[in-house]
């Protein structure tokens, strides 16, 4: 699978308003080469640098298979368009918070998985719960990774 995004490249640095501070809005992805046998995508969004441990900033699931994108400004409710679902990110709040790093230059991954079925689950998941759930069921990852300075 390739994820991309048109508001940053590979690597690329996230425009400001994408972050927390400023109009913490989702940004747009899109994807293509989604596995023939996939019943539904998950995102996770995460910081790697964070102090002490992984900053989770996104969680989505039951992404329908036949959907290939997800738009920019995806709002804060636990159930959007279609059945899909968002999951608690590390604010305790559910859908999207931007990037906020304390310092320096922080590294966001945006991972999306295909999966073998669509999960039988409420929103509001937390990323560790999510994770347990997909296990066995992953038939591909993409990820796509952009950057944020303080």
């Amino acid at each position: 699978m390739k994820l991309s995004s048109k508001a940053f490249t590979e690597g690329g640095m996230i425009p400001q308003k994408y972050s927390f501070k400023a109009d913490n809005i989702s940004p747009p992805l899109e994807w293509d080469y989604v596995p023939p046998n996939t019943k539904s995508l998950a995102l996770i969004v995460d910081d790697p640098d964070a102090p002490m441990l992984r900053w989770v900033h996104w969680i989505v699931y039951n992404i329908p298979a036949t959907q290939n994108n997800l738009k920019e400004g995806i709002l804060p409710e636990g159930n959007i368009e279609v059945g899909i679902k968002q999951g608690i990110n590390s604010w305790r709040k559910i859908g999207y918070g931007g990037p906020s790093p304390p310092w320096g230059t922080h590294r966001y991954i945006f991972k999306l998985y295909a999966l073998d079925k669509e999960l039988d689950i409420d929103s509001g998941l937390s990323k560790s719960e999510l994770i347990k759930k997909m296990e066995g069921h992953i038939l591909d990852e993409a990820e796509l990774v952009g950057k944020y300075q303080k």
